[in-house]
């Protein structure tokens, strides 16, 4: 079932696919049915069923209602698969004709029609009923995709429209691509505007190759390649444009009946009157059916991306890859393996920037084809990922193809759209669809306050607290007025700092999760004056209660303690780090180097590692609560200052290693001096 819906649907120059069909001759019931069953039995599905409802009207048997399911199925004429369907289930009892297969087809024509849930229940039915594993991945593959669907909203920014009738007919349209100066459009469709009759006086019918010239805002009327690329009595093809537009790559394909019996990739070159002849590529091309070409890049060299059905491949079609290595000769194809290839198809891939664009119905999709998404990271391949409503539907979506800024682009689909024509029912044909990408971008303005005025020179930090992969702190003063501006990422969390001499510090917090426009924030820091204190008494002449320190000289935080052999502060530890966050608030201008020291037990780079690991999460806590990261340096010691003897391999009681793990900092700018509370420092149990 899959190799003949493969045929039907995707294969770009296929006879089913572009509605071809023998002629109609009244006849008996019967016969009808007679010449029905011939004509479904050679996959000519619009005579078939054409035939099958004729006989419909004065026979209306499960075995009719089946066979004009299945064609329309076939047709991708959904709507009528599911109302067909419906009436085989209600009236055939007995299931003599409903079999397992039928089940899958029904669900998937629920699916295409969006109606997921009524999808899922028909799915999990199949898979109770059939012992057939491969059926039973199939449907739990769609119901993953249904679920999927159900939960998808709109692709911000994203704007898809129908290209128009100057490019698109009744018949299907295949795979668009742009000229690199982004004025000429390359695709395959047939000169037909309708269903084709096989009586022996039709015209040309076979695929070709069209170009369509940008006018303004909108595209020309089409107009079909000459003879060097569309050869006579071949089906041609997928064309697709090297990044300097001197060579086009496309595919001649031919049929026995309604097999695709060979399909072949080409290249020919610019010159000054046009494209020139073409000749078959040396190295790629064999038994095996080659199509849907397209120009990448890897590992710094040139290469082909195609898809393949060539033996050695997970399934179906597959994506392959084959580098350039000079005019027409490439070296052996390489599958790009299992992460974007399935057991089932992937087809019309797209190479822009580092990023494989390609259509597959082997990952959850939320109709039939969906398009999807990998990076290459220099080595592999990402997990691909689905690109979401808008670029694709409910049906079929293919052939994503970008412009050289990205921001503008093709793709293929049987979606039911304003100014979308299909020659049988409303989702059998493809048409060209252009979209645009509008960027939502997001800012904010930070106003600084003291008592309802403006307050200028305040240093304001903006931190990304989101869950998912925090971005870097960002710090900005407001040294020429009272404002700064921010620019912020979509679906984060941010918390807002504000500080300055001799005021308390302020703090706000915002979002740009859902934003689903572009959007100017604002918002307010009100910074209360810290009250002037009051003249110091004199101090004991007995007893001093404060020490001071002077620059460079260490200074311990003698009950900063961490979970053995992890960077989590066991609990108290925070009472000295907020002496430390006191010290940075009361002197501004001073920056620190915090280091951390561990003992002698263990082996010296992991003791160099972890303390480093330990002084970072120190300076993390106090940048997360407002102190600015240029402030401090985070150094592990390691074991490489040891006040004792306990030294490596020396034995000591863990009261002397004790002595040897500390966190110390010292002033290295600002301040020379600086007095703090003995009794703050002092070491508890």
């Amino acid at each position: 079932m899959k190799h003949l819906n493969s045929l039907f649907i995707i294969l770009m120059f296929l006879v089913s696919g572009n509605l071809l069909a023998q002629p109609l001759n009244k006849a008996t019931t019967a016969s009808l049915i007679d010449a029905a069953d011939i004509a479904f039995e050679e996959r000519d599905y619009y005579n078939a069923s054409e035939k099958y409802k004729e006989a419909y009207e004065d026979d209306n048997s499960v075995y009719l209602a089946h066979k004009i399911a299945v064609c329309a199925y076939e047709m991708r004429d959904y709507i009528r698969a599911e109302r067909y369907f419906t009436r085989l289930v209600k009236k055939d009892r007995k299931k003599q004709q409903y079999t397992k297969e039928i089940r899958y087809q029904y669900a998937r024509s629920l699916k295409m029609n969006e109606k997921y849930d009524e999808a899922i229940e028909q799915f999990n039915l199949l898979i109770g009923e059939t012992e057939d594993p491969k059926l039973k991945e199939l449907a739990k593959l769609e119901i993953s995709g249904a679920d999927m669907a159900k939960d998808m909203v709109e692709t911000l920014g994203l704007s898809v429209k129908n290209a128009g009738r100057s490019v698109n007919s009744k018949t299907s349209e295949y795979s668009p691509v742009l000229s690199p100066d982004g004025e000429t459009l390359y695709f395959s469709a047939m000169e037909a505007d309708d269903v084709v009759i096989l009586d022996g006086t039709e015209e040309d019918y076979y695929m070709k190759i069209f170009q369509s010239k940008k006018k303004g805002n909108q595209w020309g009327k089409r107009e079909a390649l000459d003879y060097l690329v569309n050869r006579e009595d071949y089906h041609t093809g997928n064309p697709a444009i090297s990044p300097d537009g001197q060579r086009m790559y496309f595919t001649r394909s031919q049929l026995e009946g309604s097999y695709v019996s060979e399909s072949k990739i080409y290249v020919c070159t610019r010159n000054d009157e046009g494209w020139g002849a073409a000749h078959e590529l040396v190295g790629i091309n064999g038994t095996h059916l080659a199509k849907h070409p397209v120009v990448g890049e890897l590992f710094g060299r040139e290469v082909l991306f195609f898809t393949s059905n060539m033996d050695g491949g997970y399934g179906g079609f597959d994506i392959y890859y084959a580098t350039r290595k000079g005019d027409g000769v490439f070296a052996d194809p390489v599958n790009l393996g299992p992460k974007i290839n399935t057991k089932s198809d992937e087809e019309t891939p797209f190479y822009w920037d580092g990023e494989l664009y390609f259509s597959s119905t082997g990952h959850p999709g939320i109709g039939g084809f969906d398009i999807f998404k990998s990076t290459w990271d220099g080595t592999g391949w990402s997990i691909p990922a689905n690109m979401g409503q808008g670029y694709n539907s409910p049906v079929d979506d293919l052939y994503f193809h970008l412009d050289e800024a990205g921001e503008n682009g093709f793709l293929v689909s049987n979606r039911v759209e304003d100014g979308a024509r299909s020659a049988v029912g409303k989702t059998c044909c493809n048409d060209i669809y252009t979209f645009s990408i509008t960027k939502v971008m997001a800012s904010m303005v930070v106003a600084s306050l003291a008592e309802k005025k403006p307050l200028t020179g305040t240093d304001v930090q903006l931190i990304d607290i989101s869950e998912k992969r925090p971005k870097d702190p960002v710090s900005k003063n407001s040294a020429q007025g009272n404002k700064v501006a921010f620019e912020l990422e979509q679906d984060r969390v941010y918390r807002i700092i504000g500080t300055r001499e001799g005021y308390y510090p302020d703090t706000i917090e915002m979002n740009t999760i859902g934003l689903k426009e572009t959007k100017e924030f604002t918002g307010t820091l009100n910074l209360k004056p810290i009250p002037k204190p009051p003249e110091p008494e004199p101090e004991p002449e007995i007893e001093d209660t404060f020490e001071t320190y002077t620059i460079d000289q260490p200074i311990e935080l003698k009950n900063v303690f961490f979970v053995f052999d992890d960077i989590e502060f066991i609990p108290g530890s925070e009472n000295d780090l907020q002496i430390m966050l006191d010290l940075m608030n009361q002197y501004p201008d001073m920056k620190i180097e915090l280091y951390s020291h561990t003992d002698s037990r263990g082996r010296d780079k992991y003791n160099q590692d972890l303390s480093q690991r330990r002084a970072s999460a120190s300076k993390r806590w106090l940048v997360q609560r407002g102190v600015s990261p240029t402030r401090i340096r985070a150094i592990g010691k390691g074991e490489t200052e040891i006040r004792n003897r306990c030294t490596n391999g020396v034995k000591c009681s863990d009261e002397e290693h004790l002595f040897n793990r500390r966190t110390e900092f010292k002033i290295v700018e600002g301040p020379t001096t600086i007095r703090i509370e003995k009794q703050r420092l002092r070491k508890k149990d």
